[in-house]
């Protein structure tokens, strides 16, 4: 247990830092999940515009540092990938 002042507030910054660091996950889950879920279903607009909509949300997880740059990147482009994908399918 923390024993100084100074220790006891930064357990209680970490915890807050971590609720906010899980919540914007989840968002940033959420708007991947609509995307995929478009794909799913073969609608190449709705799919696009879901992914106009999740982009943002994402890169701004990866600026705030709860997920990696690169990780971001990867995943953009793979969902990009996807989407393209419909219109010769």
């Amino acid at each position: 247990m923390a024993n100084t002042a100074s220790a006891r507030k930064r357990i209680r910054q970490n915890e807050r830092r971590r609720e906010r660091n899980v919540a914007r996950m989840s968002r940033m889950r959420t708007f991947i999940k609509k995307v995929e879920q478009a794909i799913q279903s073969g609608d190449k607009t709705a799919a696009a515009e879901a992914y106009k909509v999740a982009q943002p949300e994402m890169q701004r997880a990866a600026g705030k540092g709860v997920v990696a740059k690169n990780t971001i990147s990867r995943k953009l482009s793979r969902l990009s990938a996807r989407i393209k994908s419909l219109a010769t399918a």
